[in-house]
């Protein structure tokens, strides 16, 4: 698939934004019902507006991967497990962030990033799906609108201040971090106990999650525990700043919990192994030669049934390096024998597309869309290849009904840019920059993208109309965007 170039390094969140994977616990094997009060600091609505701003802000400063395939494979598995969750209050969305640290994080509203180099530490699904479906949990027991509200309780200007510096925290990370600290230097001991206990309600929710949705319930404390015994000897940070502690006491209770419930064995993940070689291809930090070392050794180790997604990675490094005949002769039997994957097709077109091969690609795609008529993968891939075709007024009209149904999928902007930039269309060019720039909260150049757009126009025109009535929203957007900020 296409790619985009990727923002700055990311720094990871602090322990009470990210809530990272494993976190800190106390020694208590009980846990407190402590239910999901938090309406008399935040309600529902309002953490979905949080969420909503600082998912514009990750946007312009993370390097968020805009992979369709892998979006589509991560928001897949963690809808599975918000269908099996219990209260849920908000919508969910799943994001995947370039880094190689071992993380996940639950933002307001909804809104969960998984780093990419968890994959490499996964060995199955079941584990992924421990860390995302705990994170889940801190959701829906609103964790952490139940921190704020703790600390509001012991000083009524905290809350704002703490806000502040959570999004600090995303759009500066050290600044953030100090900042945070700041405002909670006089309760900072009570804080971490209140963390702690979120992190044993999240492991006691996330495991009954992972039961119901069918995946191994053992996963989570597995994962504790090899995760445990690679930091066994790592000097610890402090606290507050420790992105995955392991004490004991949390691997205990976690297995204890999981032994409540049957263990269940599932046959590898074909889906997952190949999500996790497209990582390891592309978005894990690997150079192509240390991506082509490790499928090599893992080839060697890893039982015949699993070849064929290794295989897969190792076509997508030979794509990238320009030697399309290996990619083709590795991907070639993967796709013959399964004509409908969506990892297989994808790889297929970057392929046909740089040997400008673009009615095979096109071909392709269209027979797929009759039996996957919804796939992001497969209306971006095809609006690409037209593109690439040059058939531009095409790839307009498949990526006008795609953005219209994914207005925050940035991919979908971008190539409509694209598409209106090679027909000389410079206001449609412009509108679509200019909605690019409202994800990423870069409302100054949003609004002045759309009046421009709305002054090439012909006067009159639905176009003119259009623009000049989205730039009323933007001004809205704007408006509610700085008063949440000015809040703080």
């Amino acid at each position: 698939m296409f790619q985009f170039a990727k923002a700055p390094t990311y720094i990871l969140l602090s322990a009470l934004l990210s809530t990272s994977l494993p976190a800190i616990a106390n020694n208590a094997s009980s846990l407190p019902d402590i239910g999901t009060t938090a309406a008399s600091t935040l309600t529902i609505d309002k953490e979905i507006e949080y969420g909503e701003m600082y998912m514009r802000i990750m946007r312009a400063s993370r390097p968020i991967i805009n992979d369709p395939v892998l979006s589509e494979y991560i928001q897949d598995l963690g809808h599975k497990l918000v269908a099996n969750a219990d209260g849920v209050k908000t919508p969910f969305d799943f994001f995947l962030i370039k880094n190689y640290e071992i993380n996940a994080f639950a933002l307001f509203g909804g809104n969960i990033g998984v780093h990419s180099g968890l994959f490499l530490h996964a060995k199955t699904e079941s584990e992924l799906a421990s860390v995302i479906a705990h994170e889940i949990a801190h959701v829906t027991q609103r964790h952490l609108a139940r921190t704020l509200e703790d600390q509001a309780k012991k000083n009524p200007a905290t809350m704002a201040a703490m806000l502040g510096s959570l999004l600090l925290v995303i759009a500066a990370p050290e600044a953030g971090i100090a900042a945070l600290h700041a405002t909670t230097a006089i309760s900072i001991q009570g804080m971490l106990n209140h963390t702690r206990s979120n992190e044993k309600e999240a492991d006691r929710i996330g495991i009954s999650t992972l039961a119901k949705a069918g995946f191994n319930p053992q996963a989570m404390p597995h994962f504790f525990e090899r995760l445990a015994e690679q930091y066994r000897y790592t000097t610890k940070l402090p606290p507050m700043l420790l992105s995955h502690p392991l004490p004991e006491s949390r691997i205990t209770d976690s297995r204890l919990r999981a032994n409540n419930y049957s263990v269940v064995r599932l046959p590898p993940s074909e889906h997952y192994l190949l999500a996790k070689s497209r990582m390891v291809a592309r978005y894990v930090g690997f150079s192509q030669t240390s991506a082509l070392n490790w499928f090599n050794t893992e080839l060697k180790k890893a039982p015949a049934n699993q070849h064929k997604e290794l295989n897969y990675g190792k076509s997508l490094v030979y794509i990238d390096k320009g030697q399309y005949a290996k990619a083709q002769q590795l991907l070639l039997p993967l796709l013959t024998a399964e004509p409908n994957n969506l990892f297989y097709i994808d790889a297929a077109t970057d392929l046909n597309l740089y040997q400008k091969q673009y009615d095979k690609a096109i071909t392709r795609l269209k027979n797929a869309l009759q039996y996957q008529p919804e796939s992001s993968v497969l209306q971006l891939n095809l609006a690409n290849a037209l593109l690439e075709a040059k058939r531009y007024q095409q790839s307009i009209n498949i990526l006008t009904r795609y953005s219209y149904q994914q207005p925050n999928d940035i991919n979908g902007w971008a190539l409509l840019a694209q598409n209106y930039a090679k027909q000389n269309k410079r206001d449609g060019e412009l509108a679509a920059m200019g909605e690019l720039a409202a994800l990423r909260a870069q409302w100054g150049l949003a609004i002045s993208n759309y009046t421009q757009a709305a002054q090439r126009a012909k006067l009159g025109s639905l176009d003119q109309a259009r623009y000049d009535a989205r730039l009323d929203q933007l001004r809205l957007q704007q408006a509610k965007f700085e008063a949440l900020r000015s809040s703080f």
